[in-house]
């Protein structure tokens, strides 16, 4: 399973007016002297380079929790003692100086589109377009995936999330809309009995004989399949993955740790590749097969690669050898 991971692909530039925006978590306790302040007040006298205007936007984001609870309410009034812990990072530094509806309105112009590809009583199937969040990270509760398909209707609805993909990875996932239909996707994905394929270009020459990866990650197993696909010259490799596992990152970690990373990853140097460069982390999930979670119908989903990395694609043909 590659997951969601709360930063951008590329340090972010910060929002219009203030300072650059130091990705980290801030921990603090409200002192005596503060008691009766407003949260928006509070926050910025304990974190570094934060102005009130960007403390109510983080507020605003989600990405302020007191005493464990994920907080909005920039006039609410601290207590002594009261734990706040403030994430900011790329949402922040993306984000406007906006709140409210304004705020939501302007996320909706500038979010990339979806495509629901199925949905029932039970489950919902979307093809991601990278740049899009899949669910809630610390940093925020909104520009995500979960968030924009629960507002569809005017009234919200309750999803679950079964799985994610990176922020820059596109392609099939599935939410459940019920407990029963969560819990019975989730004991699939726990027992690996899932169909996912993805499509990989790495650095380099991937070797043929190279089947199998299995090494594990954090400590537990960790078993990826990989088969060419299509080699530009001796530069770069496209790659069929099929996972067999699904831990976090578990593509990336695998073929980044056999000296072939997927090109564009935003957490390793730059692959050295002749021709152009990839438009964003080149990894797109174009399969997902499970059966349905009431029914036990056999589902199949599949997403064609998306026009950037198969544009992209085309001029690699071009340029290599």
């Amino acid at each position: 399973m590659e997951e969601d991971e709360p930063r951008a692909p590329a340090p972010p530039k910060p929002a219009s007016g203030s300072l650059p925006i130091r990705a980290r978590t801030e921990l603090f306790r409200v002192g005596e002297d503060e008691t009766g302040m407003r949260l928006d007040q509070v926050l910025p006298r304990h974190v570094a380079d934060l102005s009130r205007r960007q403390a109510r936007t983080l507020l605003d984001l989600g990405g302020v929790f007191v005493n464990g609870v994920r907080t909005k309410v920039a006039s609410r009034l601290v207590a002594t003692g009261d734990e706040i812990k403030a994430f900011i990072g790329g949402a922040l530094a993306r984000a406007q100086n906006r709140v409210g509806e304004a705020a939501r309105a302007h996320d909706a112009e500038r979010l990339p589109s979806f495509t629901v590809l199925f949905e029932d009583a039970d489950l919902v199937v979307v093809n991601k377009p990278a740049g899009l969040l899949t669910a809630p990270t610390p940093e925020s509760d909104r520009n995500n995936l979960a968030d924009l398909l629960a507002r569809r209707h005017a009234r919200r609805q309750t999803l679950f999330v079964v799985h994610r993909i990176d922020l820059q990875t596109s392609g099939v996932l599935v939410f459940a809309k019920t407990p029963q239909a969560n819990r019975r996707l989730s004991e699939r994905f726990a027992a690996h009995d899932i169909d996912r394929a993805y499509l990989a270009v790495v650095a380099g020459a991937f070797p043929d004989d190279l089947r199998t990866i299995d090494r594990a990650l954090r400590g537990k197993r960790a078993v990826t399949h990989v088969a060419v696909s299509e080699r530009f010259g001796t530069f770069a490799t496209a790659l069929t993955v099929t996972l067999e596992t699904g831990r976090t990152h578990q593509i990336r970690l695998h073929v980044g740790g056999l000296g072939h990373p997927v090109l564009g990853d935003p957490d390793v140097a730059r692959a050295s590749v002749r021709g152009p460069r990839p438009p964003r982390m080149a990894l797109h999930a174009a399969r997902l097969g499970f059966l349905h979670p009431v029914t036990g119908a056999p589902l199949n989903f599949e997403a064609e690669l998306p026009a950037d990395l198969a544009k992209w694609m085309e001029r690699l043909r071009v340029s290599s050898p």
